[in-house]
């Protein structure tokens, strides 16, 4: 079911999925989406008269979370999945800001299931896009439920301070490690080719990297400076998202000792790069 609230960084909106038999006695939610009354209307509709197992959240956006609370309060079930998370910053915000109203009675770890008449959901930790992302794996047909980690319109948005670009890039890795036959992401069409799609995202990603790399190899600068020569013709209003994904590779290429910056601005520490 999709919550209809298209945005620059949420497309059409945020799907929510059921997993379960529609004719059998129990159910899982995973992502219920914003507070919205007719939204959970729509889940409490699709869920009809089976038990809801568990209210499984991928990461805590309130794009994604805040329905739990509420849906738990009107079904009894329980909310499990990611960790808590609630970011305090005072940088711009591109994405979508934090749910700070999430409580699980449990927090799944990697490998971690659930399991109900006919499925297994099976916790994949997928950190990058936040520090507590998960996916879920449905054992029974080879589908992953991959919320915002890699999505079917766009790339995902990586966002400093919680967001780490060298995380997101060794999930991407271990995904390509993985045999899922299609994926359902939260934004966007169901992804029949996934593999084939995480290898272009992460050659996306390695050829952003080596941009950042020729441009500072030139000359130091700050991170604005970047924008118009790695995003010709960019709306004006994904300019911060930009900036932000641009300073999370930084952040990693610095890590990696491969940059550093003094007030604010940029250079290599590895010569030119073509």
């Amino acid at each position: 079911m999709l919550a209809p609230k298209p945005a620059p960084y949420t497309y059409t909106g945020t799907q929510t999925y059921v997993v379960g038999d529609p004719e059998g006695p129990d159910c899982a939610v995973i992502d219920p989406g914003p507070n919205d009354a007719a939204h959970i209307a729509a889940i409490r509709a699709a869920i009809g008269a089976r038990s809801v197992t568990a209210i499984m959240c991928t990461h805590t956006h309130r794009d994604h979370s805040p329905a739990a609370a509420p849906l738990a309060e009107q079904t009894g079930a329980p909310i499990i999945g990611c960790a808590p998370l609630v970011l305090k910053s005072d940088h711009p915000r591109a994405d979508e800001a934090f749910d700070d109203t999430y409580a699980p009675i449990r927090v799944l770890e990697d490998g971690d299931q659930m399991r109900g008449t006919g499925w297994t959901l099976t916790a994949v930790a997928t950190p990058g896009h936040t520090s507590n992302h998960l996916c879920f794996a449905l054992e029974q047909s080879g589908a992953l439920f991959t919320g915002d980690h890699v999505m079917g319109w766009s790339t995902s948005v990586v966002i400093p301070p919680d967001g780490d670009m060298g995380d997101y890039m060794a999930s991407l890795e271990k995904l390509m490690a993985r045999e899922d036959s299609v994926y359902h992401s939260a934004h966007g069409a169901a992804i029949t080719k996934p593999r084939q799609l995480v290898r272009g995202m992460i050659g996306h990603r390695r050829q952003r990297e080596r941009q950042i790399l020729r441009l500072m190899g030139e000359e130091a600068r700050p991170v604005a400076d970047f924008i118009p020569q790695m995003y010709k013709g960019l709306d004006e209003r994904l300019i911060p998202a930009a900036e932000l994904s641009v300073t999370a590779h930084l952040i990693d290429l610095e890590r990696r000792g491969m940059a550093a910056q003094e007030a604010g601005v940029w250079r290599s520490t590895c010569g030119a790069h073509a």
